[in-house]
């Protein structure tokens, strides 16, 4: 029998390494998803990682493309950001390891599948519901939820057994991917303190980033970004492309606090180039195409979808219906967004769409107009404030 782990190569997953092996006498295989940023040096270095801490075999699978299609997708057309800030970096990872960890699981005839996910944060829930609901014969092994090891104690079991571990993955966690990365450090650990320019892995400090403006053109379909600059590009790569050029410029560094799954309050530190570049695109363009029911609902929609994401409930039924709902919101969200990068700010100039309802024919917004007369006009403001005079004469009147 075996054990396949989850892998990412930092402080937790290596501990589990070696403590699976002496703990059940089985081979451990670990699998590392790839669901962005992980370059071709990230990966030889994890292979190599793998192989010196005791792992059986190692195996890289590219989640990407699911990643986008099943996720990615729809925080772009939902405008996701939670508490208006965070745009979903890990959640939606998350899901797409487990899938494709159980895939691996059954190619290997595993009987457990392990995680590096301590009892404190979120990352326990939703690799636990993934893996259960996915694989409920299979059994989950949790090393440092179950042993309650702080970051201090699992490098010294590392370097006891004379495993390296370097100084900065102690002191700060840091989760690359496609859709940003996260930063956890001794400053996230209470609300007062920034995270240092230094803790930022790959996002250029805002005051030392180019004087000079960069002006980048995004094109849509269906919601979805298609072209950047007019080059069509598949979304994967353009979202790789949007991070390095937005990284540049110092876009997408922030700080985000919020309600864990569990009840607690949680602060996270992230750098999100693409995803801030575009849903702030995708929302501008959005404004000219969409009526205000549309947009109105499709928010409140949005937001509850991405809480239920966020939270590790990928898999109940009720998100396939907003997704449904999204996706036809979305079959006019065509054109373009053109977009300013400077010095970490990512600025709308300005939209086009072959649908935009912003018809210069029917109405100048304040000057003319063609749909209505004055005497309409005079009749509408009549009409329209009744229920509140009705209101504020009957409050009145009982005073």
């Amino acid at each position: 029998m075996a054990i396949v782990l989850a892998f990412s190569g930092g402080l937790d997953t290596s501990f589990c390494v070696p403590y699976l092996k002496e703990t059940y006498d089985e081979p451990v295989y670990t699998v590392t998803v790839n669901t962005g940023g992980l370059s071709a040096e990230d990966e030889q270095d994890l292979i190599d990682r793998s192989r010196t801490l005791g792992a059986a075999a190692h195996y890289t699978v590219d989640g990407r493309d699911e990643l986008f299609k099943n996720h990615l997708s729809y925080l772009i057309k939902g405008n996701v950001l939670r508490g208006n800030v965070y745009p979903l970096c890990v959640g939606p990872e998350r899901v797409t390891q487990a899938q494709k960890v159980v895939a691996m699981a059954r190619q290997l005839n595993a009987r457990a599948v392990a995680h590096g996910s301590t009892g404190a944060g979120n990352d326990q829930v939703r690799f636990d519901v993934a893996l259960r609901l996915l694989a409920s014969d299979i059994e989950v092994i949790t090393p440092i939820r179950t042993l309650g090891y702080s970051r201090a104690q699992t490098t010294e079991y590392l370097t006891k057994r004379g495993f390296p571990v370097k100084a900065s993955t102690t002191t700060y966690s840091i989760n690359r991917g496609l859709w940003g990365t996260t930063i956890g450090g001794k400053e996230t650990l209470g609300t007062a303190e920034p995270l240092p320019d230094e803790a930022y892995p790959d996002t250029v400090p805002p005051a030392r980033c180019p004087d000079k403006p960069l002006d980048i053109k995004i094109g849509f379909d269906g919601g979805q970004p298609i072209s950047l600059d007019g080059a069509t590009m598949d979304p994967v790569r353009l979202i790789e492309r949007l991070n390095e050029l937005g990284g540049d410029h110092g876009v997408g560094r922030d700080i985000h606090v919020g309600d864990t799954i569990l009840g607690i309050k949680g602060r996270v530190g992230f750098e999100a180039p693409a995803a801030v570049i575009l849903i702030r695109a995708h929302q501008e363009l959005e404004k000219i195409v969409l009526t205000r029911w549309q947009r109105f609902q499709k928010d409140h929609l949005s937001d509850f979808y991405g809480m239920l994401l966020h939270e590790g409930q990928y898999f109940d039924p009720v998100m396939r219906d907003i997704e449904a709902f999204i996706d036809s919101s979305q079959k006019v969200v065509n054109g373009s967004a053109t977009v300013r990068l400077l010095k970490g700010h990512a600025s709308v100039l300005g939209c086009t769409s072959p649908f935009s309802m912003f018809d210069l024919k029917v109405a100048s917004y304040g000057e003319t107009n063609t749909l209505w007369n004055a005497r309409d006009a005079s009749g509408f403001t009549q009409i329209y404030g009744i229920q509140a005079m009705l209101a504020h004469n009957a409050r009145k009147k009982n005073q």
